[in-house]
């Protein structure tokens, strides 16, 4: 199989690193804009099986062309350009995923189907780490419940060691953690799809330790598909991230001084990438709960920093899961063609297993 990977940046070196490890993989294409930038993917993944090329992924036509004589591609460039690459794909009538993190590019994307079930192929967005792993995680737990009645996810990417004001550092982009704590959080709430806003509904969750107590709250953007998915199967279904305590509410007075909007968020952001640290050693922390008939099902994940590979945990979490789902896109491991969320078109206990091959670890509890 020959896979194109778009972006060579944390996200988009994580999936190369993931691929060409592969043993039916027998090429991996990083393209970026910045020629640099994907030849270092290229030889820093150690595998002779990654091929570099420079594409400005903005030309369409240049984009289908790279995209012709490949299995799947998974972007990994910001989320803005996804919808049109997703029609790239269509007309290169090559399989397509990619990280996601914005429900109305999304929701472009979904629009394709149709078109790319003509094609014979699939359009799968949100594939990262939440959007993305937790759906197919939410997917595993229902299928094994007679019963649906709630489900909670808590995510949280944050550093082993915090240092104050925030207790974080920066694991992905800074635009797009501020659009998670100002954009409405999706949900159902008593059988209905509706909106909350981002940085409320403050709560306190524990994992072990040395995590203790921690805090979590709604933020937009996790829930992805989901709310459509389950409208109608779930009285109650909600994404919260987790961070350490207090960081909610020194984050949200900023907010609420007007340091995201407008012409100061371009400074507040550069502010953030300046001051926070973004490079040490992190932890990815997630549960997701599924409960119904008087029954709970847990599922949790702790993924640190994996200091033999140099890969983070959140590129581990993000990235590979993406990778997964091209790989299974490749394989022709997709239980129906179009354009489809994750949970709607794979299968979850195969992509469990695949989970469980990159040591990545599902702890399971029945409550």
């Amino acid at each position: 199989m020959k896979i194109l990977v778009l972006g060579a940046g944390r996200m988009g070196y994580g999936a190369v690193y993931d691929l060409v490890r592969q043993p039916d993989v027998e090429r991996v294409t990083v393209a970026d804009s910045i020629a640099e930038r994907a030849h270092r993917v290229a030889a820093a993944v150690g595998n002779q099986k990654a091929y570099p090329l420079q594409l400005d992924v903005t030309n369409q036509k240049a984009a289908v062309e790279a995209m012709r004589g490949h299995d799947a591609v998974l972007s990994c460039v910001v989320y803005k350009l996804n919808a049109a690459l997703a029609r790239a794909a269509v007309e290169a009538r090559t399989n397509f995923c990619d990280l996601g993190g914005n429900n109305d590019v999304v929701a472009a994307e979904l629009a394709l189907d149709t078109l790319a079930r003509n094609a014979g192929i699939n359009i799968i967005p949100d594939c990262g780490l939440a959007p993305g792993m937790v759906a197919m995680l939410v997917a595993h737990a229902a299928a094994r419940l007679q019963r649906l009645e709630e489900i909670h996810i808590r995510v949280g990417g944050l550093p082993q060691h915090p240092k104050p004001p925030l207790d974080y550092q920066l694991v992905f982009s800074v635009e797009g953690l501020i659009n998670e704590y100002i954009e409405p959080a999706r949900i159902i709430r008593d059988d209905q799809i509706t909106t909350v806003d981002s940085m409320t509904e403050l709560e306190e969750i524990e994992f072990p330790p040395p995590f203790a107590k921690l805090e979590a709250f709604q933020t937009s953007g996790g829930t992805s598909t989901l709310p459509d998915t389950f409208l109608g199967k779930v009285r109650q279904l909600d994404y919260k991230t987790i961070r350490y305590r207090g960081h909610c509410d020194k984050f949200k007075t900023m907010i609420d001084l007007g340091l995201c909007r407008g012409e100061a968020r371009k400074m507040f952001s550069e502010l953030l990438v300046r001051n926070l640290p973004a490079d040490e050693a992190d932890v990815v922390l997630v549960r997701v709960e599924a409960s119904g008939g008087g029954k709970k099902l847990r599922y949790d994940i702790i993924d640190r920093f994996d200091e033999k590979t140099g890969l983070s945990a959140m590129m581990r979490t993000t990235a590979f899961p993406a990778s997964i789902v091209a790989l299974m896109m490749a394989r022709g491991q997709t239980e129906s063609k179009g354009a489809l969320p994750q949970e709607r078109c794979l299968n979850a206990d195969l992509f469990m297993s695949e989970l469980t091959k990159r040591q990545i670890h599902v702890v399971e509890q029945w409550m």
